[in-house]
Order: structure tokens, then sequence, then C-alpha cells
């Protein structure tokens, strides 16, 4: 009789999947008691997240340890996995298992993905033990697709495929990060910046694309325009309008614009055409990941880390379907289980003003159930599990409703609107468009824009060929807008669509087939990277890019490292590993040709890289092994010497005399470096610093040292106001 060890991704996610059974816990495990569906009983067990992990440079090579120049590029004969130390005690819970010889077979349940895939697999490997496989594969944690799964097990080699792909992106990733990490790390020290520069296959291209944005509305100038707008009466009716003349209502010229208004204002005006439009606007898509991400950042503006974290917890519940998912379609199976839900959803308060529904089953509507479109899952939806949204932790609450409210609106009516545009004809001469919407039938939007007003004017019903009067008419002076930056939300979505910003219609084909750059699983992860890594800064969840992001995309240049050309390429093949049609050990050997030629790129770009415009001197790592205990000057309160202790910069004698001097690394949102605080303690002024922030207010400012306080001076000023 066979006895099966289920191994899962996490220890709730394995309680999860015992649940429905008769069981008793064990330290590390789960003894599944005898039931229908493993008629001898089985364990359970699980990973805690990656139980492994590639091991480090230096256990290939000792000389590997060192940043050298030299060493570069690394490239192992062979990839190593080794069990992470914090997580060793479970790795060997789960290797005792495996070795036990009641175990006759081992079922994979881990996240059904690429990342669940290789988690699980790589610890069978590590543990050296062959068994039997299946794997099980389920969207949701709810009763009922447990035990469905459970007796739908696949095979070994159903899902093999995606095992190589995700190991052999792995350790793709790993040879192009260590390789073009240090290598751009070790140059730019050579210039004077003492930073590790992260470098990555996704977070560099990403990174790219937020510099040139910031580039972009660095480098914008402002333009004034003018525009004339007129009112008219015709009978009782009046509106607005605005003066155009080849689509074009913008004037550069002020005294044109003036003349425009003089002219106009009390002609005779008549409707010279009058368009209107009828538009249907049908529901949105079903939310995948990314959407799902982009819409709870423009709603409530969490990051999309803390998106995922919430529908991943909702999932673990059996809440919601499995949220990595990148499909906004379903399966004519799982629509069929929506009238279900959707009656145990019309119970609770926050739904029933939605109720009844105009379609009681999108069954056959193809906008939604499209088999050919779900790939390994289907979109995120509520389960059959239903819970009480008051129930719920807040947030939670906030991201269940949105899902839930997105396959209601699926059941609803198209909204309609009607869009009018009239032509107005002054004195036979001066065009003005007025445009004006009215929603003739709210549909869905009831449910996802209850309190949303419509921006465009109301227009009165006026007829072709209506003679009347301009009652006034003025001018208006504005200026042109950089561009917005982006907000965390538009990040998910950028990284989505980068390959808009392909310039070869080619590749453009390839990265929409691949949806951009990096995955719905680790789009998040990439974008808390960069903030990590003090590429970005979010400020009222606007994206700003930092002046180190700034020397690292400026030293990469046009090299591929920065294209989403390579991420186009590189994804293509990972795709065509997974589906059984291209090699993995043919797609590592060309990774390790492309390490080897970014080492080499780098170096011989990097005689001609010039910084100028850059705060290179504030690139410094704030809590670096290499700067902490560097003497920096002497101490104004004793004598001795100022330090570099991680955070701050402090007395070297505070253990001797107690003495307490201390200066900010960090002061009002701005990096005070070493070459400054060497200034500060030789008795001068720094040099000046832009952007300290307070409050709202933001400004620049010299620091200077009176006795042991810091002052702030001001341009025209000798003595500024006290830190």
């Amino acid at each position: 009789m066979s006895f099966p060890l289920i191994i899962a991704e996490k220890p709730d996610q394995g309680l999860t999947l015992c649940s429905v059974f008769p069981y008793v816990k064990r330290q590390g495990y789960i003894e599944i008691k005898p039931n229908e569906i493993f008629p001898g009983g089985a364990f359970c067990t699980w990973a805690v997240g990656h139980l492994t992990q590639l091991v480090q440079p230096q256990a290939y090579d000792p000389a590997w340890k060192q940043w050298k120049l030299g060493t570069l590029p690394i490239i192992p004969g062979k990839f190593k996995y080794e069990v992470s130390k914090s997580k060793a005690k479970q790795f060997h819970i789960v290797k005792g298992l495996l070795k036990d010889t009641r175990v006759t077979e081992v079922i994979h349940a881990g996240d059904a993905g690429r990342e669940g895939e290789l988690i699980i697999r790589n610890i069978i490997r590590l543990s050296g033990v062959r068994k039997p496989l299946r794997r099980l594969w389920i969207s949701s944690l709810t009763p009922k697709s447990i035990r469905e799964g459970f007796r739908h097990l696949l095979n070994d080699r159903d899902t093999r495929p995606l095992y190589e792909e995700a190991y052999a992106r792995t350790c793709a990733d790993w040879l192009v990060g260590i390789n073009a990490s240090r290598v751009y790390s070790l140059l730019l020290k050579q210039k004077g910046m003492n930073d590790v520069f992260s470098v990555g296959r996704v977070q560099t291209p990403t990174l790219a694309l937020i510099v040139k944005r910031e580039l972009d509305i660095e480098h914008f100038k402002p333009e004034p325009f003018w525009e004339v707008t007129a009112t008219f009466q015709f009978d009782d009716k009046q509106y607005e309008g605005k003066w155009e003349q080849k689509r074009e209502s913008r004037l550069k010229n002020p005294a044109l614009a003036q003349k425009i208004a003089d002219f106009c204002r009390q002609k005779p005006a008549e409707i010279a055409k009058l368009k209107k439009e009828r538009k249907e606007f049908q529901p949105p898509l079903l939310y995948n990941l990314s959407t799902l991400q982009a819409a709870a950042n423009q709603a409530y503006k969490f990051p999309p880390k803390k998106t995922l974290d919430l529908v991943q917890s909702l999932y673990q519940k059996g809440m919601v379907s499995y949220p990595r998912s990148d499909s906004n379609y379903v399966t004519k199976g799982e629509a069929e289980t929506f009238p279900d839900i959707m009656q145990k959803i019309s119970a609770f308060p926050e739904f029933s003003p939605y109720f009844p529904l105009p379609h009681p089953t999108i069954t056959n509507n193809k906008r939604f159930v499209n088999e050919k479109k779900v790939t390994d899952h289907y979109a995120i939806i509520p389960t059959e599990q239903v819970a009480n949204p008051a129930s719920l932790q807040h947030d939670e609450r906030k991201i269940y409703e949105m899902i839930v409210k997105r396959v209601i609106a699926a059941h609803h009516e198209n909204a309609v609107f009607n869009y009018t545009t009239i032509t107005t004809l002054v004195d036979g001469r001066a065009e003005f468009i007025s445009k004006g919407t009215q929603m003739e039938q709210e549909g869905w939007r009831k449910v996802l824009f209850a309190n949303q007003k419509e921006k465009a004017a109301l227009l009165p019903d006026v007829q072709e060929g209506e003679k009347g009067l301009v009652k006034d008419a003025k001018v208006k002076e504005g200026k042109t807008q950089p561009p917005k930056r982006y907000t965390e939300g538009q990040l998910i979505t950028l990284m989505k669509t980068a390959g808009k910003s392909l310039d070869d219609a080619e590749m453009e084909k390839v990265m929409a087939k691949v949806e951009g750059l990096g995955t719905e699983a680790t789009r998040a992860g990439v974008i808390t990277i960069l903030k990590d890594r003090k590429y970005i800064e979010v400020r009222k969840n606007q994206v700003y890019a930092t002046d180190k992001a700034k020397v690292l995309i400026r030293a990469i240049g046009d090299k591929i490292l920065a294209s989403p050309e390579m991420t186009a390429k590189w994804e293509q093949r990972l795709h065509e590993i997974s589906n059984g049609q291209a090699s993995a050990a043919v797609f590592m050997e060309q990774s390790k040709k492309l390490s080897a030629k970014i080492v080499q790129d780098a170096i011989r770009a990097s005689q001609s890289w010039d910084f100028t415009g850059l705060k290179v001197e504030e690139i410094v790592r704030t809590n670096s092994k290499y700067t902490i205990g560097k003497k920096i000057g002497k101490c104004p309160k004793c004598g001795s010497y100022i330090v570099d202790k991680g955070n701050f910069y402090g007395c070297s004698a505070y253990k001797k005399t107690s003495c307490s001097f201390t200066l900010p690394k960090l002061l009002l949102g701005k990096k005070i470096s070493q070459t400054n605080v060497k200034k500060l303690l030789a008795g001068e002024e720094t040099n000046v610093i832009k952007g300290f922030r307070k409050k709202e207010r933001s400004f620049d400012a010299k620091l200077k040292l009176d006795g042991e306080k810091l002052h702030f001076i001001f341009a025209q000023q000798k003595a500024g106001a006290k830190k």
C-alpha cells in the first residue's frame, strides 16, 4: 500500500492541506491518519520558503571571496546548492522523512508555479533521495480543491520542464548578478564611489526606465502657452468652448491670443457642426497579480509587495485563488462555480446593493471565460469559501473586496456613454470646440466607480445651424508640464509592458508574449530591491531615482544590461525550456558567455566614464565594513578622532572618556558625506547641499560647526538657523 510524503512550501500551507483529513501534529511535520484518499495514511512536512540556496563564489574557489577585477568573470563549472544555515533544522526533518523506509512516494505540494517547483525539487535533490514523485497542482486552497487535487495528481514529467526552466533562470541570474555587480562596484570604486552597485537582469532594465523618466523631468523646460475660451449664449442655453485651429488650441503668442478674444467678444455665433457618438464599455477583465497590484496602489497607495502579501494571506486562508497568476481569464469549469459564490456574497451588506445580478452567469461570455488564455492558473477570484469582509483584518478586507467586486462587475451590463462635440463658428471665421459627456447607462460602473463623477461637462441640447452670440471671451495662460513620475503601481505596469519601449518590432512581439520584465511572482520583489539598495526613493507614492541610480545607468550606457531586449530574448528561451522546446544546458552556456562579455564591456567602457553633474561624493556605504572605524578628523569636544560609526560619525574616545560628540550621516533626508564632515571638523563650511526636506518644504543650504552645534547657512546669510 502506498504511503506518501507530502512536501508543502510553508508550514501554514501544509496545515491547510492536512485540514481536510484526520491528522496529528508532530515536530516539524504532520501525520495524516488513514482516509478515503490515503488509505494507509501519509506524512506531510514543509519547507520554510527557500531551504536551499546557491553557494557563495568562495565555495567554488577561495580566490573568488575577494572582490578583484582579476578574478572576473566568476563562472563555476557546475552549480551547487547548500542548505540555508538558519533553516537547517527543518531541512533535516524533511530529509529524515524522505529517507523513512515507510515512505514509498513523494507528493510535491509547493505553490503551483516556477518558484514552488524549484523550492521543493531542490530539497529532494539535495537530500539524495530518489523515490517516485507526483505533483499536486491546484489554484486554490479550499477543501474541495485540495481533495480534487490529491485525487488527480500530475506525474513527475508533467512539471519537470518548469523546474528545469526555474533552475536555469536562477543559475543564470546568479551568474549575471555576481559578475555585473562586482565589475561595476569595483570600477566605480576607482572613480571614488565606495558602495556596492547591485546589477541584475530584471532590476537594471527596470531601473534604466525609471532613470530615463527622472532625466526627462530634470531636463524639461516649461514653455508658456495661451488659450482662448468663449462663453456662448443660444437663447436660454449657455455653454463654453475653446478656440482651435487645425486641432491645436495652444498659442505661443499672448498678443495673438488676446486679439482673437477681443475679436470674438459679442460677435454672432453659429453651430457649424454637431457630432454625437454613443460608446459602450465592457466590464474590465478579471484581476491577475499585476493589475491587482496596480489597482491597489492607485486606490490605497499599497506598495506592490504589500498587495502580494495580503492576497497571499487570503489564499492561505482559502478565500481567493492562487495569487501569482498572469491570466485575466477563467475556465468554463470555474465560471460554473460563480452563481453559487455570488449567492453567498450577496448576503453581505458590502455587496448586496449590486444584486440581483443582471447576468446570473457568465459561463458563455468569452470576454472572461477563455480556456486558451488560461496559462498555469486562472485569474484571481474569490473561492466558494466565502468570508464575511467584516471578519478580515482591515487591509485584507480592502483587497478581498476589490477581488470580489471585479467578479461582480463582470456579471453587470456594459456602461454606455453619449459623447457630444459641438463646433461653434464665430463671425464665420473662428472655430471653437466644446465637448460633453452624458452617461446613458451606469452598468458595471455602479460596482467599481459608484462615487466617481464624470469630469466632462454636460452640453445643452442644440441643433446644427442654430445661431447665438459670444457672451464673453477670455485668455487663459498655462505652462507645459513635465512628464509625471511613476507611482509604485505604475512601475508594475511599466515592467509588464516594457516591450513598448523597444524599437525592434520582433523583440516587441517577443516581450509582449513573455509579459515584459520579470514575472508576476518577482516584480514586487524587484521594486523592493531597488528601494533597499538605495536606487529609488518613494515619497507620497511617487518614485524618484537617486544619484546612485543615475551613476549606474550612465556607466552601463547603451549596453545590453540596461535594455529590455536582453530580457526579451532571455525570457523567450526560458519559456521554450518550460515547454520542452529548448535545452537548459545550451542556455547556461550562452549565459556564461554573456557574463564574460559584460565584464569585458564594463572594463573597456570605464575609461571614458564621465559623471559630471552627479554627486558622486555622497555615494558611500553608510554602514560598510570598509568605512566603519575610518578616521575623519579631530573631535571638537575632546581632541580625539571622529570616526565612521556606521549610521553616524562619533568620537573614538567614547568608551574611555564618555565623549558624546556625534554628527549625523542623514540630516533632513540628505546624506552628509565624509568629504563634508572633514570640512566641518576643519572649521570650514560644507558645499551647498541641495534638497533638505522639513515637513512640506525643501531647501538648499551649507552646514557649519559653531563649537559643537551644527548650523544651516543659507545664501547671503552669515549665520543660519540652528539645527
